[in-house]
């Protein structure tokens, strides 16, 4: 992996956090997960990439585009009521030893990415389960909607 796929022309320290969103996007969809980005959650939160696998489990993942980011952030901690898989996504320069262990790690570029540690399983009640996949149906054909509507006409 090079460098260049995922620094920040603007700051070299700081990954880019879209090329990291796109590669982790990618390895999902290898895995047979489809994923959306900035999904927002029951709690208002909003989860990095959520994904939904060929039979509804849901997996968050978490983009951490340096380690300030990574400290700054702690809105992951309440994702377990909403999914049974929690990954971080960092590039490989990131420190992987501060991804904590109840935590899976996918270290990803702009291209793609690959599975480090696996995360543990959570379970997810069924009900809630049904909540968030009608939620993710809706959020996917919402924004299908908009991408298919154009500019919207002045008046």
């Amino acid at each position: 992996m090079d460098l260049s796929d995922v620094a920040s022309a603007s700051n070299p320290d700081i990954d880019d956090a879209q090329a990291l969103m796109r590669g982790a996007a990618r390895l999902l969809w290898q895995m047979g997960y489809s994923a959306i980005p900035e999904f927002i959650l029951p709690d208002g939160r909003r989860a990095d990439l959520m994904a939904i696998g060929r039979k509804g489990e849901m997996t968050i993942v978490e983009i951490k585009s340096g380690i300030a980011d990574f400290r700054a952030d702690n809105k992951w901690e309440n994702y377990q009521g909403y999914c049974e898989r929690i990954y971080f996504a960092v590039s490989q320069r990131f420190p992987h030893e501060l991804i904590p262990e109840h935590a899976g790690l996918i270290v990803a570029d702009g291209f793609g990415g690959a599975v480090v540690r696996e995360s543990p399983a959570l379970t997810l009640a069924p009900a809630r389960r049904k909540a968030l996949t009608l939620r993710f149906a809706r959020a996917a054909a919402d924004r299908l909607m908009r991408v298919d509507d154009g500019p919207t006409p002045s008046l």
